[in-house]
């Protein structure tokens, strides 16, 4: 398996030291390097081609969504993780907007974000469970302009609401079903109702 090669951009040094120090003790991760803000982002990964770099938001000059946009502009194929303190629902949308494939908080257990990583690793996307929640409720919350068709979540049974939380975070059907200690065959199920509740065509 070949390592998983990453670039750390955050303007503050102790945190980027501790952070490199608990990658580096993960097998399959390889840190390329540190950048102290956007512009130094930017260069860096013109000269690493990383496969993944955490990037902090907040940092002084060109923040971390301008060198999300420029990054993604010559390098589409390296995944950018936001890794912030920032649990601002502007910020978050903006990330993804600028091209963000995963977005951290920082008060995160190492756990949760080693599952972004080895999710990214396999060509997947998966976000924090806070942060995925967050992302579900802006999806099904009625607009002014579409609250005639779009259904809100008392269509849905509280398993299809456990069923779809865990498919917003990125699970395959069988990781679903064994978080929720249901048949992968019975996930299908639910599948189908919820993509039918919410009228849409697939997942």
């Amino acid at each position: 398996m070949h390592p998983l090669r990453i670039l750390l951009v955050d303007d503050h040094a102790l945190f980027r030291k501790g952070l490199a120090a608990l990658l580096r003790a993960r097998p399959g991760i390889l840190v390329l390097g540190e950048a102290g803000d956007g512009r130094e982002a930017v260069i860096q990964a013109r000269k690493t081609c990383p496969d993944v770099i955490l990037m902090d938001i907040e940092m002084p000059g060109c923040d971390g969504l301008e060198a999300t946009r420029l990054i993604k502009e010559e390098l589409p194929g390296t995944r950018i993780v936001m890794l912030t303190v920032s649990d601002d629902d502007r910020d978050l949308f903006e990330a993804i907007k600028a091209g963000a494939e995963g977005y951290v908080l920082k008060g995160a257990e190492p756990e949760e974000l080693f599952d972004v990583l080895e999710a990214l690793r396999r060509g997947e996307v998966r976000l924090s469970g806070a942060v995925a929640s967050r992302i579900l409720m802006e999806l099904v919350k009625p607009t002014p302009e579409r609250v005639d068709e779009e259904p809100d979540l008392s269509s849905l049974t509280p398993r299809e609401v456990d069923v779809l939380q865990e498919l917003v975070r990125g699970s395959t059907n069988r990781e679903i079903g064994e978080t929720l200690g249901i048949a992968e065959n019975t996930v299908k199920i639910h599948l189908r109702n919820i993509l039918q509740k919410l009228h849409l065509k697939n997942r």
